[in-house]
């Protein structure tokens, strides 16, 4: 009995932050493009769509995200963590 109250009672703390470590929409399109940022640098070969998406991540941060995670992949980078 006391072990499934030590579990349960770190469950009811631990919980608040684990879900309070997700990402925002927004928060993750900005990851993102920071990590596209990181990948290509300078280089002037930035992939169709990227300036666009990385300019609509505080807008529309839902439709930038699948357009910023494919320029990401095609470069095969690590995802950042949502």
């Amino acid at each position: 009995m006391k072990t499934l109250t030590a579990i349960i009672l770190s469950a009811t703390i631990i919980m608040p932050f684990a879900a309070h470590a997700e990402m925002n929409d927004t928060e993750y399109c900005n990851a993102l493009s920071a990590s596209y940022r990181k990948v290509v640098g300078s280089s002037s070969s930035t992939a169709a769509g990227v300036p666009e998406a990385m300019a609509g991540c505080a807008a529309t941060p839902k439709s930038s995200i699948p357009t910023l995670e494919k320029a990401l992949t095609d470069q095969k980078a690590t995802l950042p963590k949502r």
